[in-house]
């Protein structure tokens, strides 16, 4: 298949579908962070122009829209960026509107669900191989749910590796917090690989 993982500068889906014989492109603004197809550039326009030097329409979507935006964990600047907000929301509806037969769109719980629709799905690193929790939700078409394929169970702590006591994320604020936030875990990005490729 003909696979663009959309606004994704790890290349860790890019690279699981890739070896499973994928014809595998990331697209993101910024460079990728290891080799592999990658065009740096607009997202909706790759999905218009098709696979690089040959214009085949994609046959599957995998987009990972910037959630700064969108995510209920900033929901208290909401009121102060709605202009921002409708632009992020704008984003998503033509990335799960795009002329692509099969489209997974991914994004942390927040204004996607009640502003555009419900997810069809909601993911936890745990199902996958990972002791860590981040409720992350999937919007689907023509793809099936993605079916959990290493399902961990909770620590005696009963909370997850990166987890504070309240059940907050650990990660320190940082000028990368974002970067690091924004990567797909390896396990996820098997899952789809294997159950949508």
């Amino acid at each position: 298949m003909r696979v663009l993982v959309a606004c994704e500068f790890s290349g860790t889906v890019r690279d699981a579908f890739a070896s499973r014989g994928h014809d595998a492109w990331s697209c993101d603004l910024l460079p990728s962070e290891r080799d592999g197809q990658h065009i740096e550039g607009d997202a909706l326009q790759a999905i218009r122009s098709g696979r690089p030097w040959t214009g085949e329409p994609w046959d599957l979507l995998i987009a990972h829209p910037p959630c700064t935006h969108l995510a209920a964990s900033g929901a208290r600047w909401w009121a102060g960026k709605r202009a921002e907000q409708d632009e992020a929301l704008a984003f998503v509806r033509a990335l799960l509107d795009a002329p692509v037969p099969r489209i997974a769109l991914e994004n942390p719980v927040g204004c996607i669900g009640t502003r555009v629709r419900k997810a069809d799905q909601t993911i936890q690193p745990w199902q996958f191989g990972h002791p860590e929790a981040k409720a992350t939700c999937l919007w689907l078409k023509g793809v099936p749910v993605l079916q959990p394929t290493n399902v961990l169970p909770l620590p005696p702590s009963g909370r997850w590796q990166n987890q504070t006591p309240s059940g907050q994320n650990r990660l320190p604020p940082s000028a990368d917090r974002w970067r690091i936030r924004s990567r797909t875990y390896a396990g996820i990005a098997e899952a789809m690989a294997a159950q949508w490729g």
